[in-house]
């Protein structure tokens, strides 16, 4: 692909991203919703690091960072040597908590114990307003002016910026071409419940004849589901279904009651990953499976031919098996009767900065994330280490170019996305609720009907206790 082209289509994104990453697929934002001017310049070379501020050069600084995502935690530990190189004076310690364990509950505990961390993350405006105490405000920061339209929604409160996105993510039913090439499914014709249905039966045949066994010793399920995973469950699985109710993760925030309009739908995607999973004679196994049993132990090596999961999980495959991450796309999980061919896409986490911290120490880890995605060894970490989708422009000659990041890319390009609201849920209702009720129906001991009854009940009385 020329220069010129990869800058146009680059643009196009961003113009997408800004018009329908909160409104949803083909759906318009209201002039009260739109919380930036839309400039997409590209003013990458006006952001350097800020010297203006008065530092001693010599003075040794401690950094440490807490931070969520576990699938580039090798990575961002050699981004963070890079920066201390180029910084001598700078010392950074990385901890990183996530996949198969609760960040939100382990940065609660680190700070009660005291061990405040410098660098952190938050998830939007509901954990805004739980750390508002502890954040810094970063509105005066060089990378605010690249920010993409819409990216920082989630962290503005009263007019101050409180957080950094990481980055751009999509997900939806991550699946290997090479095994559905081999069913002689095309995968290009799913695009509604119907047609995937279709498919995940025919897969689900010929993976029990034994017709693909020759090709792909190992498969022995179309699906794995980890329901141990509250967050899969109770914010990805539900956030495509209240995506399509919630107009966006503010909308979520200030609702009240939630209705679980597409609630009967929701049980139809569970099902269908339960009932044709590798725990499908008994689905109360399915609480006991993990992140990695779903990840590195099934699709990495082609145990199982698809999951639900995003584009975050690139690196992780590709470290076990390239010519798997290669060969992996994704599908929409369609809700029959609204949007069936579009995925979720959205700002997963934000970096910030503890306020309570000395000065020079926040000075540096404003440095830090500054570097991480404005300079351009920064840069070639984010994009072609991490294989993050950029939340800043700045990057139209560094375009993301593996399988999935390139997908998640191919559907914003075409309109195809719905926005994230999960984080405009009432503090822990996602995973400690929704998530936790939908591990009983799966064992058999909640209905579907309990399940909902029971979130809505908790989502009103959570919301009344926050008045």
């Amino acid at each position: 692909m020329s220069k010129s082209v990869r800058r146009i289509s680059m643009i196009l994104v961003v113009i997408l991203f800004g018009t329908l990453l909160l409104a949803g697929c083909n759906s318009e934002k209201t002039p009260a919703e739109d919380t930036t001017d839309g400039n997409i310049e590209d003013d990458s070379s006006k952001v350097t690091t800020d010297d203006s501020k008065s530092k001693d050069p010599d003075e040794q600084v401690e950094l440490d960072i807490f931070q969520f995502k576990v699938e580039i935690a090798q990575q961002l530990e050699e981004a963070t040597k890079a920066y201390e190189e180029e910084n001598q004076n700078v010392k950074i310690s990385l901890e990183t908590v996530g996949g198969g364990d609760d960040y939100g509950a382990a940065l609660r505990a680190k700070f009660a114990s005291g061990s405040e961390p410098v660098i952190f993350n938050v998830g939007g405006p509901q954990d805004v307003e739980d750390w508002m105490h502890k954040l810094e405000d970063l509105s005066d920061e060089p990378w605010v002016d690249l920010a993409l339209p819409g990216v920082t929604d989630g962290v503005v409160s009263n007019g101050g910026i409180y957080g950094m996105p990481y980055n751009m993510e999509g997900y939806g039913f991550i699946y290997n071409k090479r095994i559905f090439e081999a069913a002689d499914i095309d995968a290009s014709n799913i695009n509604d419940f119907d047609s995937l249905e279709k498919a995940v039966k025919a897969l689900d045949q010929k993976i029990k004849s034994g017709d693909l066994k020759d090709a792909f010793p190992q498969l022995e399920a179309v699906f794995e589901l980890p329901a141990k995973e509250n967050w899969v469950t109770g914010l990805h699985t539900s956030n495509v279904f209240l995506g399509q109710e919630f107009k966006n993760s503010i909308d979520a925030y200030k609702s009240t009651t939630v209705e679980f309009k597409y609630g009967d739908q929701f049980k139809q995607i569970m099902d269908l990953q339960a009932d044709y999973s590798s725990s499908s004679e008994k689905r109360e196994q399915l609480t006991s499976v993990d992140y990695a049993t779903q990840v590195d132990q099934g699709l990495a090596i082609e145990r199982v031919a698809m999951i639900q999961q995003g584009n975050w999980i690139y690196p992780a495959v590709e470290n076990i098996a390239p010519e798997v991450a290669e060969n992996l796309g994704i599908l929409p999980i369609p809700v029959q009767g609204a949007k069936e061919d579009c995925i979720p896409v959205g700002v997963p986490m934000y970096w910030a900065i503890n306020k309570d911290k000395d000065d020079a120490v926040k000075d540096a880890a404003k440095d830090f994330i500054n570097w991480l995605y404005t300079s351009d060894t920064g840069k070639d970490f984010v994009v072609n280490k991490f294989h993050f989708i950029p939340p800043l422009s700045g990057y139209e000659d560094v375009r993301p170019e593996d399988a999935l990041g390139a997908a998640v890319l191919e559907y914003s390009e075409a309109g195809k996305v719905i926005p994230w609201v999960f984080m405009g849920y009432p503090t822990g209702w996602g995973e400690n609720v929704l998530g936790v009720n939908i591990q009983m129906y799966l064992a058999g001991e909640a209905s579907w009907e309990d399940v909902l009854n029971t979130c809505i009940q908790e989502w009103e009385e959570s919301r009344q206790s926050e008045k």
